[in-house]
């Protein structure tokens, strides 16, 4: 991933995070004070759902995610091969799983105009953005399981 790619990742995603913390410290304040912050909640949601999706494609994408070394550096160099292309094959499938489900639900409820019971927030923008994270998320396990650990 390009450094302005990585930049722009961390971010919007850690915009994200503060956005739900100033939220949910205004909805506590405002609470106190007798001034609660309505759909706080549901604003919360929507940054987490959009920093979970940019910090899963960052991961894939710079070859972040948890892996067992304890295992993998024993390895000779062409078995460690074969077992980084299988977990990304299997990071793949799992990940297509994942899209198959959500992109089902999406279809399914695309025109059922759902939205959150306080303030509105409509679903089917939100499962656009988890859905498009999830293709990312497999187009990037598919090419790592191509051409390898690079």
């Amino acid at each position: 991933m390009t450094a302005p790619l990585t930049r722009i990742g961390v971010w919007l995603g850690g915009s994200a995070l503060v956005a739900a913390t100033s939220i949910n410290v205004g909805a506590v304040i405002g609470r106190r004070i007798g001034l609660p912050l309505h759909g706080a909640i549901e604003l919360v949601q929507v940054c987490v759902l959009v920093a979970g999706t940019i910090a899963l494609v960052r991961a894939t994408a710079l070859l972040a995610h948890a892996r067992i070394h304890l295992l993998l550096d024993r390895l000779p160099p062409p078995r460690r091969e074969l077992a980084d292309r299988l977990s990304a094959l299997a990071g793949m499938l799992f990940f297509v799983a994942l899209l198959a489900g959500s992109g089902w639900i999406q279809a399914d409820l695309w025109n059922a105009h759902e939205t959150s019971e306080v303030i509105g927030v409509p679903w089917r923008l939100l499962r656009l953005v988890a859905n498009s994270g999830l293709v990312l998320i497999a187009a990037l396990f598919a090419l790592q399981a191509l051409r390898g650990r690079r």
